[in-house]
């Protein structure tokens, strides 16, 4: 269990603070108690002989040595001063060593135990040296004490100036304890200042752990990857931030597209900019990118009522158009089939009610007749016609066309082989389905309902003929007759004529249209067997 535990955030960030602080705090403490020992020793022995030189100097310390009365002349002054400087302890010597003045009134008269004395009594000289008492251990600064006689100057005694090293330590101590006491203010100012940082990285992360953002960018990676989507997005400035392997391989975008760029480098028609000025979303907008046509959809990122970037998916519509093309190619296939069942039940029940009067004359050449009809259509369309698919197509119209009282009749001399792999079932669905079907609704009105279809390949190309009695195309609207939303049927019309001549053109054959004399319309589609690259 201890294994899996995790430690939050906020709990490493005020360790890692609270820890480096407590190790600065400590580094810095130890090097100035270091120091501030090393100063304030060197401070004690200057301390030590400047006092002692001073007192050295003093006349009243000359003239009690001369008078032989320290006591009384010298040792209220030596008290005063070693007050003031805090020393413990002022020593005056003769010149034999004898004691003459000490803060211990037992040892005046006592011969001096300082084997250091012949520096000042012999040479002059003045010193600092270190020495064990039953007080403690203690620093003296010593200076000689100088009289004039005649041209020439002697020594005629010493100064001493003691500081016990523990009231030293002790004056060292009362500084630590002072920056003991400022360390821990700043410890504890630290780990006010870590628990504000924690609650900010907190609030920027969502109050996720690191644990959690990492699973989470884990799963985001495995997503992106996994959509066959286009997904892109963009950060406030339209800088590009995100963009998955689906979408650079549909868009064909190279490697050199990476995170930063701007997107009006990488996709200038992508509309995103557009969104991420207004805020406002776009849905199914079609743009053309690359000879391709995609759909996307963006939505603008809103933070603090703000937009900070924007996330656009999007999908090749060829796609969609198969999609769409299949269902439509069911959708033929029942309705063929419905037709078909709806009409030759009508003619059972024709036939029956024949039977039924005793008119089998009448039923004979009834079914003779539907025979005939059936032989002759079922010659062309399975001896002539070897395409399955433009069979099936043909089959469900027919039914269509019994339904709707309309003749269709499809040309003797059609004939084709089955179609090249480059013309897809759903084209050759959509080219043959909207003709015929413009060709059933432009004589639905007329008092003789006649629709004729061709379709030949005995040269290069294959040739698609729908001819029909209608009142033919105004010469007005031909122009506008293969734009995309033109109908004479309404609004939300005007499609198929559109994907009609798209198809065509994108496998390489053209589209015409003519008006007959009689009146009637005349659509041809020719379709190169082989597309020139």
């Amino acid at each position: 269990m201890g294994k899996n535990k995790r430690y939050t955030l906020q709990t490493k960030i005020l360790v890692l603070i609270s820890s480096l602080i407590l190790l600065i705090i400590t580094l810095l403490a130890s090097i100035f108690a270091y120091l501030q020992a090393v100063d304030t020793r060197n401070q004690v022995e200057q301390l030590a002989l400047q006092t002692a030189r001073s007192i050295s100097l003093m006349p009243e310390l000359r003239e009690a040595i001369e008078k032989n009365n320290l006591e009384a002349n010298f040792r209220p002054i030596a008290e005063q001063v070693k007050d003031q400087v805090n020393a413990a302890n002022i020593l005056v010597e003769n010149r034999e060593e004898i004691t003459y003045s000490h803060s211990n009134p037992n040892q005046v008269g006592e011969k001096s135990l300082d084997h250091t004395n012949y520096h000042a009594l012999i040479f002059g000289g003045s010193h600092n040296f270190e020495v064990d008492r039953e007080s403690g251990s203690s620093i003296i600064g010593k200076v000689p004490v100088m009289a004039e006689y005649g041209d020439y100057n002697r020594v005629i005694g010493s100064v001493s100036v003691e500081f016990l090293k523990k009231d030293i330590y002790q004056n060292i101590f009362n500084r630590i304890k002072t920056i003991a006491f400022a360390s821990l203010i700043v410890l504890i100012i630290g780990i006010i200042g870590g628990i504000f940082l924690t609650k900010s990285i907190r609030k920027d992360t969502l109050g996720l752990e690191p644990h959690e953002i990492s699973s989470l960018y884990r799963e985001r990676s495995a997503i992106l990857l996994s959509i066959k989507e286009g997904i892109i997005a963009i950060d406030q400035k339209g800088s590009l931030t995100l963009i998955n392997h689906s979408a650079k391989s549909m868009l064909n975008l190279n490697e050199d597209v990476i995170v930063g760029q701007h997107i009006q480098h990488v996709l200038p028609n992508s509309k995103l900019v557009e969104v991420l000025q207004t805020g406002k979303t776009i849905n199914n907008s079609e743009i053309p990118i690359n000879d391709k046509m995609f759909i996307f959809n963006s939505i603008p990122i809103i933070e603090n009522e703000c937009v900070v970037g924007v996330v656009s998916s999007f999908r090749d519509k060829t796609e969609l158009k198969k999609l769409m093309d299949t269902i439509s190619e069911v959708r033929e296939y029942s309705e063929g089939l419905r037709a078909q069942t709806h009409e030759y039940a009508n003619k059972l029940y024709l036939l029956s009610g024949l039977l039924q009067l005793e008119r089998y004359q009448d039923a004979f050449e009834f079914i003779q007749n539907e025979s005939t009809i059936h032989q002759h259509q079922n010659r062309i369309l399975f001896n002539q016609i070897h395409d399955a698919n433009v069979q099936a197509i043909l089959l469900g119209k027919l039914g269509k066309a019994s339904e709707k009282k309309i003749i269709l009749e499809i040309d003797d001399d059609s004939y084709v082989e089955p179609l090249q792999s480059h013309i897809e079932v759903t084209d050759i669905i959509t080219i043959i389905g909207n003709l015929i079907d413009n060709a059933f609704d432009a004589v639905v009105h007329q008092k003789e309902k006649r629709v004729s279809f061709s379709i030949t390949s005995l040269g290069k190309d294959i040739i698609i003929e729908v001819t029909d009695n209608g009142k033919g195309i105004p010469e007005d609207v031909i122009d506008s007759l293969f734009s995309i939303g033109y109908s004479s049927k309404g609004v939300n019309r005007g499609y198929g004529l559109f994907n009609v001549k798209r198809i065509v053109e994108s496998l390489g054959g053209t589209i015409e249209m003519s008006n007959e004399k009689g009146g009637g319309a005349i659509f041809t589609v020719y379709l190169p067997k082989i597309v020139l690259e």
